[in-house]
């Protein structure tokens, strides 16, 4: 993970921006690339927050080393 990266962001519950450590975000991968999404814990009001996530930002996240998860088919 780059050392320092730092993203703004808005949380839907409070409607506050807030800024965060690139560990503090997750990222899942859908089977379509409408699906993805990055989630983070808003340190204002403890919200979960979870938000679409384009292409742009699945690339901005991804570059910075934020932890991703795939989703799969499963099988049977």
């Amino acid at each position: 993970m780059e050392p320092g990266t730092r993203f703004k962001v808005y949380c839907s519950q409070c409607r506050e921006k807030v800024e965060l450590p690139a560990e503090e975000f997750r990222l899942t991968l859908g089977r379509t690339p409408e699906q993805a999404h990055y989630s983070f814990g808003c340190p204002l009001c403890g919200a979960a927050v979870r938000k679409a996530a384009g292409e742009k930002i699945v690339a901005a996240l991804t570059g910075a080393g934020v932890r991703t998860m795939r989703l799969v088919r499963a099988e049977g």
